[in-house]
């Protein structure tokens, strides 16, 4: 039953990134292309009130992930967000009059038949709630590394795909990162009550990655292309989020055979992420 309101929850809180991803491309759309890594442009958004309702949206979307996490493993949880893309799809083209073409409908089915296929197979079960702080700092520390490796990449770039992509990843390790840090102070809230969520380090900790991450989203989607940023943001997310769950939360998928059909269903979740990016409405999105 926990695992039930965990993707109930999960699915909530992909509906709600879906429509501030659609409301946040717009406003991202309304500020020319930079030719610096500028935090200006942040200052530039907050004065879009569609930038705020889409952060509002985000708001939103945090709580319903930590529900969703603090009843669902982290390697469950996390690649169900896969489905902000077909559902950013679907919100772009009812709320801008465009209906999806043929391409675009199969393009989602191939990320939900995908995801659906990858997790059947995975088969995700928790593990432990409390992770050990050795354990923390090495899972903490090669977050953050690969992030700055990420972002020194895009800086020595110009705007375009390698920009716009290595920024979407960094962006997706913060949001795994984000995840696993908010999953552990859920259950610190859980067990120990308000008092012992604003005591826990990890409480802290997920919301400075989780400005992080907006922050190199933002970016991201304002240095290149769709098609360059968004399969690097929903597939790494997934990954970077299984990876953490079964190193650091001891939580355990399947293996031997089985990875057969979990490559499988990455592989469709990857051509359809593609061509979703490819669309004239993603296109028009990504342009305003």
């Amino acid at each position: 039953m926990q695992s039930v309101w965990a993707v109930l929850f999960a699915l909530l809180g992909a509906a709600s990134n879906a429509t501030a991803t659609v409301l946040q491309r717009k406003a991202a759309s309304t500020v020319p292309l930079s030719a610096g890594f500028r935090l200006r442009l942040i200052v530039e958004l907050l004065h879009r009130p569609v930038w705020l309702a889409g952060f509002g949206a985000i708001v939103l979307a945090a709580c319903f992930q930590a529900l969703a996490l603090s009843e669902g493993a982290l390697s469950l949880v996390q690649p169900l967000f896969v489905l902000e893309l077909p559902m950013a799809m679907l919100i772009a083209g009812f709320v801008l009059g465009r209906r999806l073409t043929r391409d675009s409908w199969l393009a989602v089915l191939a990320v939900v038949g995908g995801l659906g296929v990858a997790l059947a197979a995975a088969d995700p079960q928790g593990g432990i709630t409390h992770p050990p702080g050795g354990r923390w700092a090495v899972a903490t520390g090669c977050c953050v590394g690969a992030v700055a490796l990420l972002v020194v990449v895009a800086r020595r770039r110009p705007p375009g795909r390698l920009r716009a992509a290595s920024l979407a990843a960094g962006a997706a390790i913060g949001n795994a990162l984000t995840a696993a840090l908010m999953k552990a102070a859920t259950h610190a809230w859980q067990s120990e009550g308000i008092a012992g969520f604003f005591e826990a380090w990890q409480t802290y900790g997920f919301a400075l990655a989780g400005a992080g991450s907006v922050f190199l989203l933002q970016n991201a989607m304002q240095s290149g292309p769709l098609v360059a940023s968004q399969p690097a943001l929903t597939l790494t997310d997934a990954l970077v989020s299984l990876a953490l769950g079964v190193t650091l939360y001891e939580e355990t998928v399947r293996t031997g055979w089985w990875l057969l059909p979990e490559i499988a269903g990455a592989l469709a979740i990857l051509a359809g992420a593609l061509v979703l990016a490819r669309t004239p409405l993603a296109r028009l999105l990504a342009e305003g």
